[in-house]
């Protein structure tokens, strides 16, 4: 199954000739997860081939306007093209107002079921949960209430040793066995152990995504061991007490993040339009984070199980 993120803008309050608004593409399985939505958003669908109908969630970290600017655009947009499959919008307080205003004013009535749930962005909370991955949100520290989110695929089951099956199961034993128990007769007693028929499940695979905030260590425990982390890195670490005044990062912050947290992937992003060239932020973090990458429009990184 594929669990692959799809960077569509890493600018931070002002684009760039080069560089959109924050936007990105979670691909999980045959799902995808809109994370963040800003100006040009849709522009940027089309241009990589995304499907937008295909769209199952928005999550918008906060509402500031180079994160979700390029949403009524583009529910207006699935409206025109007919989308009829239900979407769940996940959002800080405001902005089930701010759109109903916009789409009130535009005589816009939407073909298709919006789903609203309001985020309290002040906590880690469990926010959405399918078959495949649980959504947790990230309480960010920030001018206004905004919070990031951790994508986690669930535990995945065993996989059977077709040559060492018994004959004799039935379905629904077999499932037992792939979840990890043993097949027991009717007196209890241990007919086929699940680890003489089976080998191990595949690693489940994480995401995290750290939207705007100051360094903000107390997110640790909520990081140990993902993936990959995607963590805002608006300026270089000489300008950190612009970062502090202005309730953002510098790349440095970013590598320590990843490194206190053991990740296997960071990527910085939320650039300040003040770097034409990118290369200082990628050096500061790769002094302290060697595997580190730029959030770079139109990468594609794939976690591996």
């Amino acid at each position: 199954m594929d669990f692959e993120l799809r960077i569509l803008g890493s600018s931070s309050a002002t684009p760039s000739a080069n560089r959109h608004h924050t936007a990105q593409v979670l691909t999980i399985g045959n799902q995808y997860h809109l994370i963040d939505c800003g100006e040009g958003t849709q522009m940027q669908l089309m241009l990589y081939k995304i499907k937008h109908q295909r769209i199952c969630n928005i999550y918008i970290s906060h509402l500031h306007g180079d994160h979700y600017f390029g949403l009524a655009g583009l529910l207006s947009t699935m409206h025109l093209q007919g989308r009829h499959l239900p979407l769940h919008l996940f959002g800080p307080p405001g902005l089930s107002e701010i759109l109903s205003l916009q789409f009130k004013y535009s005589g816009t009535n939407l073909c298709f079921q919006l789903i609203f749930h309001e985020l309290d962005t002040t906590c880690y909370k469990k926010i959405f949960e399918d078959k495949q991955i649980t959504v947790h949100t990230l309480p960010m520290e920030h001018r206004v209430p905004c919070c990031g989110f951790l994508f986690r695929e669930k535990q995945k089951p065993r996989s059977l040793l077709k040559e060492k099956l018994p004959p004799f199961l039935t379905p629904p034993q077999l499932v037992r066995l792939k979840w990890g128990e043993d097949v027991l007769d009717e007196q209890g007693n241990i007919l086929v152990q699940h680890k003489e028929v089976t080998t191990g499940p595949k690693r489940s695979r994480s995401y995290a995504y750290c939207s705007d905030s100051r360094y903000k260590p107390d997110l640790l425990p909520y990081l140990k061991n993902v993936d990959l982390l995607y963590h805002e890195a608006t300026f270089t670490h000489d300008l950190q007490e612009r970062a502090t005044f202005t309730f953002h990062s510098t790349a440095r912050q970013a590598a320590e993040m990843a490194c206190a947290a053991q990740v296997r992937q960071l990527l910085i992003g939320h650039f300040s339009v003040r770097y034409k060239d990118l290369t200082p932020l990628l050096a500061e973090a790769q002094a302290l984070f060697p595997k580190t990458d730029l959030a770079m429009e139109g990468n594609i990184f794939c976690v591996r199980d």
